[in-house]
């Protein structure tokens, strides 16, 4: 019996994940440097990203012309309505490989014993993040050129894509982690996806619309408002749903 103690105790089981704030921030902090590292080097997301991005745009401008010269109300909403669609299908199109990346790798068992679930899905929405707002940046400028897009309010503008950033960021980080395994990754994370990005595409569409003219900041609060009270409501739901998906 003692013998038995003696091997058990003489066995090194491996650590669990440090706990706390701080450690939690600084695991999420290098699982972010990690993936930004993998994606710079490998280019699978920026490249499908940008080339979703510089497709729709030139498409776009050779099938309309120069939209952006119409400054009728209906004018400014198809121009706002055809950025954010853009904008949609290139994200549903980069943003599921974060999860996927890891599962072809198989490095998903090492990442759960080294970091808690919470810091995985930190570290995770703020690459989804860093990726959806270079490519809000990359397409608002594409349009703006091509379609000669008038932009009235600059920070009513830029205001609008961060916010409908962080509304398509806290909504699908989750879903790229439940379809991870899946067979058809692609087609199912659109399907999930979509249904829960209706409302806001919505009101970023009306909200970036009311930007495209002289307007002053305070006349797209309402539409920020709603947004970030979505991106509240989906962040808090996804950062208590995602420990039972990571460790299913």
């Amino acid at each position: 019996m003692n013998a038995i103690e003696q091997e058990s105790t003489s066995l090194e089981l491996p650590a669990p994940p440090p706990s706390g704030i701080s450690a939690t921030l600084r695991a999420a902090w290098a699982i972010f440097r990690k993936d930004i590292a993998c994606e710079l080097r490998t280019r699978y997301a920026i490249n499908t990203l940008l080339l979703f991005a510089i497709s729709a745009a030139t498409a776009v401008s050779l099938g309309v012309g120069f939209l952006g010269l119409r400054r009728t109300e209906e004018a400014l909403l198809i121009q706002s309505a055809l950025l954010w669609i853009a904008l949609l299908f290139a994200a549903l199109n980069g943003l599921s490989r974060s999860f996927v990346y890891e599962e072809e790798a198989r490095t998903l068992a090492a990442l759960r014993l080294s970091a808690s679930p919470t810091a995985v899905f930190l570290g995770k929405f703020c690459f989804n993040l860093t990726l959806v707002l270079a490519l809000d940046l990359v397409t608002s400028v594409l349009f703006i050129i091509l379609l000669r897009v008038q932009v009235g309010s600059p920070l009513a503008f830029s205001a609008m894509l961060i916010s409908g950033g962080l509304a398509l960021t806290s909504a699908t980080t989750i879903i790229a982690a439940i379809i991870a395994r899946a067979s058809f990754k692609g087609a199912l994370f659109a399907v999930l996806a979509f249904p829960l990005l209706v409302a806001p595409l919505i009101v970023a569409i009306q909200g970036t619309a009311q930007s495209l003219e002289n307007v002053a900041i305070e006349a797209v609060f309402g539409p920020i408002r709603f947004l970030l009270a979505y991106v509240t409501v989906t962040f808090t739901a996804s950062l208590i749903l995602f420990p039972f998906v990571w460790e299913a």
